[in-house]
């Protein structure tokens, strides 16, 4: 049989990955969609707290302050967790994520980011659309709690902060926190109400909806191993396949290619956990729920409520050490009667992360017809779509809908 070609390989398939195939397949081009697994949304896209967050106008930055600072480092926070031995291994992109979250540079960040956030919600609805996933779409937004008077008057401040950009946001006391979501129990100083995200009850579900309209509209998916990635004459192969270009959107395996290609990018994890439950009884969420003093969300998933964590900072491929949800699990249950689980154990997942916490878009400087989509921290199932689009306008020499030089790889040197 015949090695498939096509115009372009797209690695990876999650939903940056699949998101990208798309846009590319609507501008014309030819696309083979390439994974280590036979179905698409099996890694990082599968486990999120599935929010659509078009209205984080500011990423997750790295803590100025230093009681903060102090609490994460004697892990005594329940939103990051590490061991000390292994301080050498990230340490050095921690010191740049740290330089990169300057008042200054932050802002730099929020800006670049603003026009992708802006139209993510936007580039979902119209795949949701033509995928016929329409039932994976909540509008409920989501809820951010909060117990000390202290962590709620500073949310306030930064949600009239984000107005100025046409966020909107509603200020809960406990009485307005139980009407939205009357089997929640604690003692609240208040919350923030976020209605304009979306919300997707099953991530990984949305990922392979993607994927399905990908085939359906002539695309082809390809079960392969990206590290196998060769230039070869005018294009690029991997074992099963070839193209005259090719888009690395490998999440946080990135790396696996591009270093061996001799690019050094400053690609860095942030490791994260989630174990889906029951809910007791006839108890019902409503909506995503953030307990943001204690650390940890849980939403409403089609297959359970599903209790996320904190970041683990950790090497990539170090075994799961699922001690968060284990403290996060009495916490979740003091909050909302949960039953037993529903997964054999907890999922863990890496969000790919740069220090400055915007993705790498664009052509590669030293190779042609490579490209790079990777690199959404704690955004991919939010820009995946709108990135998507970003790189498919650069591909086919389309007028981009927002300047693209802030993404670029260059900016690492």
């Amino acid at each position: 049989m015949a090695e498939p070609k096509a115009d372009v390989l797209v690695l990876g398939a999650g939903m940056v990955g699949v998101s990208a195939a798309l846009q590319l397949q609507g501008k014309g081009r030819d696309v083979i969609l390439v994974d280590k697994h036979e179905n698409a949304g099996e890694e990082t896209s599968y486990g999120n707290a599935g929010l659509i967050e078009s209205a984080s106008v500011f990423p997750y930055m790295f803590p100025r302050d230093i009681g903060q600072i102090f609490n994460y480092a004697l892990n005594r926070s329940p939103q990051a967790y590490y061991r000390f031995s292994e301080l050498p291994d990230f340490l050095p992109w921690l010191l740049r994520y740290y330089l990169a979250s300057s008042p200054k540079r932050a802002m730099h960040s929020a800006m670049a980011e603003l026009p992708l956030i802006r139209r993510s919600l936007i580039e979902h609805e119209a795949l949701i659309a033509e995928a016929g996933a329409g039932e994976l779409l909540r509008r409920t937004g989501w809820i951010k709690l909060f117990r000390a008077q202290a962590s709620l008057a500073a949310a306030a401040s930064e949600a009239e902060r984000v107005k100025q950009y046409g966020i909107p946001s509603e200020i809960l006391d406990p009485r307005a926190i139980a009407a939205r979501e009357p089997n929640l129990s604690g003692d609240f100083a208040g919350a923030v109400y976020w209605p304009t995200p979306g919300f997707i009850a099953d991530p990984g579900g949305l990922a392979k909806a993607y994927a399905s309209l990908f085939l359906r509209k002539g695309g082809r998916f390809v079960t392969a191993d990206a590290r196998t990635l060769a230039q070869e004459g005018s294009g690029w192969r991997v074992n099963g396949a070839s193209a005259r270009e090719v888009v690395v959107a490998l999440g946080p395996w990135s790396d696996l290619v591009f270093r061996p290609l001799g690019y050094s990018i400053p690609l860095g994890v942030k490791r994260g956990y989630h174990l889906h439950l029951k809910a007791s009884g006839n108890a019902v969420l409503n909506h995503p729920v953030l307990d943001s003093d204690l650390g940890y969300l849980l939403a409403p998933m089609n297959r359970g409520i599903r209790l996320t964590t904190g970041v683990e900072f950790a090497r990539r491929d170090a075994p799961p050490r699922p001690i968060q949800i284990e403290q996060a699990l009495p916490r979740a249950r003091a909050l909302f009667p949960l039953g037993e689980p529903v997964d054999a154990q907890p999922w863990m997942g890496a969000r790919p992360c740069l220090p400055d916490m915007l993705p790498v878009i664009g052509k590669a400087p030293r190779h042609s017809g490579l490209w790079f989509d990777f690199g959404h921290q704690h955004h991919g199932l939010t820009l995946g779509p709108v990135t998507g689009r970003l790189l498919a306008e650069m591909m086919t020499d389309t007028e981009p809908f927002t300047d693209p030089r802030p993404y670029a790889v260059e900016r690492f040197g």
